[in-house]
């Protein structure tokens, strides 16, 4: 699969760039297009937060990874035009980067505690070649965390509450102001005590050990369309691991590898085959019986058919996996020459290529006739 460039494009760089050159590139328009040096430039905000989206997944090299195979979808991105901060602001990701909140102080009142999303995660589903053409249902089994019912995901031991962190007041971070070549900048890191979160649990619970879930082996049902191909990924929102102290769940990516077929070869939505035919059937024409994926069909050989001739039997190819309807199936007709033939048949066929004109190889005699002739 091609990789997508677009991500690359708007931070300036070549898709083989390197993890240092991507964070040169975000610093230098992070500092050109963030609104307080802009003056609040509209035009200049919107970019800034597609270039944030940009650089949040290309510097983990998982995400990057993802994306170079699959685009934003498979790196569990939002696309250059979504507001990433999830509605924070585009100072704290400005913090979280740089270590301050702007000359001007932007955002250094805000919190960042509350519940962390969880972690998205990756599991690739085996299909065969006719689950992929019609579709098919899978129940997967898999590892991971899910919220504990013990402590409803507070992470508290039943009967107790969590309580506002004590380091940092509950606003999940610990600032401290510092000198730098932009002037006065706050710098902010996540509290150690509460992990970020802004809450303690004095009293954790004994069965998550104070993370307000486990991991345990959980059964999705995973309902896989018609038509999709090798390589395809589903992403199923919520579907994956959940946060830590109640924190909602991250996504699921369901990345499909689908078999190959001995007889149908698939291109695009349409599909591809043979089908052999004797010289007598391709010369004086016949119906043939066929069987494709939907069961077995009657093709018409057309009288004079010659080896390479294409007989399309429409919607019996892959479903359009974005739209209605159903590619087509091309048989490709093959004539066989026979082999093998006895005397009969050679006789035959000399006495067709005398009619109408043909110049063949002579008549050759077989090893018994021939010993026969030898020693009688």
């Amino acid at each position: 699969m091609a990789v997508s460039s677009e991500y690359y494009d708007l931070l300036g760089v070549r898709p083989d760039a390197t993890d240092d050159e991507i964070k040169r590139a975000y610093r230098r328009l992070a500092r050109q297009l963030h609104p307080d040096s802009t003056g609040g430039d509209a035009e200049a905000e919107a970019r800034f937060k597609q270039v944030v989206v940009a650089y949040e997944v290309l510097r983990d090299p998982e995400r990057r990874a993802r994306y170079d195979r699959f685009g934003p979808d498979g790196a569990g991105g939002q696309g250059p035009g979504a507001d990433p901060f999830g509605g924070g602001g585009l100072g704290d990701l400005f913090d979280a980067f740089f270590g301050m909140a702007g000359g001007s102080g932007r955002g250094a009142g805000r919190g960042r505690g509350g519940p962390v999303r969880g972690a998205d995660a990756e599991v690739v589903v085996e299909l065969t070649f006719r689950e992929a053409v019609f579709g098919t249902h899978r129940d997967l089994t898999v590892q991971e965390h899910v919220l504990c019912t013990t402590c409803s995901g507070s992470g508290a031991r039943p009967g107790t509450s969590p309580i506002r962190c004590p380091d940092c007041g509950g606003s999940g971070e610990l600032r401290r102001l510092r000198q730098s070549i932009l002037g006065q900048v706050v710098t902010a890191v996540p509290c150690q005590r509460c992990q970020g979160l802004g809450e303690a649990v004095p009293s954790p619970c004994t069965d998550c050990s104070g993370e307000g879930r486990r991991t345990e082996s959980v059964e999705l049902p995973v309902d896989v369309p018609a038509g999709v191909d090798h390589g395809a990924t589903l992403r199923l929102s919520g579907r994956g691991p959940a946060g830590p102290r109640g924190g909602p769940a991250g996504d699921l990516y369901v990345h499909l590898a689908v078999a190959g077929d001995d007889r149908f070869a698939r291109r695009g939505d349409d599909l591809h085959a043979e089908l052999h035919v004797t010289m007598a059937q391709a010369a004086l024409g016949a119906v043939v019986s066929f069987e494709t994926l939907d069961g077995e069909e009657q093709i018409t050989v057309a009288p004079g058919t010659q080896t390479g001739t294409v007989v399309r039997l429409r919607g019996r190819g892959v479903a359009h996996v974005r739209g209605r309807g159903r590619g087509d199936l091309l048989v490709n007709l093959v004539v066989d020459t026979p082999t093998g033939l006895d005397r009969a048949q050679q006789d035959l066929l000399r006495q067709f290529a005398g009619a109408r004109g043909e110049a063949v190889g002579a008549a050759t005699e077989g090893i018994v006739a021939r010993l026969r002739s030898a020693f009688g």
